[in-house]
């Protein structure tokens, strides 16, 4: 077992049922009061008295609002995230296969019809989300997106807003929060029933996704991001400190986690600590200091081996890897959102514009899921047909794996199918 030099005490947990229940009102109000509702909790809530939907010439002029620097920054990112997944779509491919002579088999991939895109406000502008999840479900092939943010005051962060247009949103509601989800789910403000939801937010909105998975897909049920850092004595105790403050940024619940198997790079980064919180402005000092103090953790463990096995137990958000032989960690390691290999490649790239997607599994769950990619906008469908070659032995086989399940009408079907004797012949005397 990994000795810990630096321990994360936690936070107390959040009233979950008070969120829950609050959830579960807001979605029954909306779902039975319609638009009329949805736009009462926005201006209730968000404050917001004007229109939801977003007009054309109010996206138009957010492009003015943006500086070049930025908006070919976005486009930059934009290309990068399009372009991976594109790759990622033509990754999957549909076939025919013939199993047995007379039974053909096959898989069709089928883009849903309208997809709900939540890009998050709160403390930071969350620009980069925008394109992650509508370039994504764009480069699926979804027919309709829509996009939801919260309204500050005179409406959407008009880089936000650029960020939806140039990503492909076809319907843009400036509304935030469960109400936003709502309206999305629900097919409000002139926009189709959303076939899936995705996108990061705050504890509400994972509620209200979690709330309603079942008939509208979600993407995943998001927690606060974390990052595990790997390190070796190779690596910079003064840029492990950097790159953990850089994700704690996030907000105060947010984990941060360096596992290394040198003792005095362990000791350096945490006397690297307090100097680089100095360098971030407030609030996003106190945020980061918080998380730290709260969720930070710093592992000593005998070898590299253990190291591995303690993140694939950890299972982070984001994984970056700082230490020597980046084939042989590349390789090794089984349980993470997004990897992040050699010293170079910060997370805060993978975050905002070097491709992959950046909504990514929290909370351990990548043990068992990826994050999000042009997959979850798609369905692997398949079909098959069955020609008279193939029906003796087949229906055959169903009919005798039914008989023994006690599923006696499955059988008779099969049975149905079986080639009929001949009729006796009729000879004349």
């Amino acid at each position: 077992m990994p000795r810990t030099i630096k321990s994360a005490p936690g936070l107390p947990p959040e009233a979950l049922g008070d969120i829950r229940d609050t959830v579960q009102i807001m979605l029954a109000r909306i779902r039975a009061g319609g638009e009329a509702t949805a736009q009462d909790y926005a201006r209730t809530l968000d404050g917001w008295t004007r229109p939801i939907p977003v007009p054309q010439h109010d996206i138009t002029a957010a492009e003015t609002k943006i500086p070049p620097a930025l908006k070919e920054a976005l486009h930059y990112a934009h290309d990068n995230i399009r372009a991976f997944a594109k790759a990622q779509r033509a990754s999957l491919t549909e076939f025919e296969t013939a199993l047995r002579p007379g039974l053909i088999a096959g898989q069709k991939v089928i883009p849903v019809s309208a997809a709900g895109c939540y890009v998050p406000g709160g403390r930071y502008a969350h620009i980069a989300s925008a394109l992650m999840t509508i370039a994504t479900a764009k480069a699926a092939g979804v027919r309709h997106i829509t996009a939801c943010a919260p309204p500050r005051e005179g409406g959407i962060d008009p880089a936000t807003l650029y960020a939806m247009r140039l990503a492909g949103a076809d319907t843009i509601l400036a509304i935030g929060g469960v109400q936003a989800v709502a309206a999305m789910a629900f097919g409000l403000f002139g926009t189709p029933e959303a076939d899936i939801l995705c996108g990061p937010g705050n504890a509400y909105v994972a509620e209200a996704k979690r709330q309603l998975f079942g008939p509208t897909g979600i993407d995943m049920i998001a927690g606060p991001t974390d990052i595990a850092i790997l390190a070796d004595q190779t690596a910079d105790p003064q840029r492990l400190a950097l790159d953990l403050i850089g994700q704690a940024e996030h907000g105060p619940t947010s984990p941060c986690w360096l596992i290394t198997d040198d003792a005095d790079t362990a000791r350096q980064t945490l006397q690297a600590i307090p100097q680089t919180l100095a360098l971030l402005p407030e609030p996003n000092r106190t945020a980061a200091r918080t998380a730290w103090d709260a969720m930070g953790e710093i592992l000593l463990c005998a070898d590299r081996e253990e190291m591995a096995r303690t993140a694939d137990r950890y299972a982070p958000e984001h994984l970056h890897v700082q230490a020597a032989d980046l084939p042989w960690w590349r390789d090794r390691l089984t349980a993470y959102g997004s990897l992040f290999l050699g010293e170079n490649t910060t997370v805060a790239f993978g975050d905002k514009a070097s491709g992959p997607n950046h909504v990514l599994p929290t909370s351990g769950a990548a043990r068992h899921t990826g994050g999000l990619s042009v997959h979850k906008f798609l369905k692997t469908v398949t079909y098959q047909r069955v020609t008279d070659a193939a029906l003796p032995d087949l229906a055959r086989a169903t009919a005798t794996i039914s008989h023994a399940e006690g599923m006696t009408g499955h059988a008779l079907t099969a049975e149905a199918r079986l080639p009929r004797p001949p009729l006796p012949r009729v000879v004349n005397s």
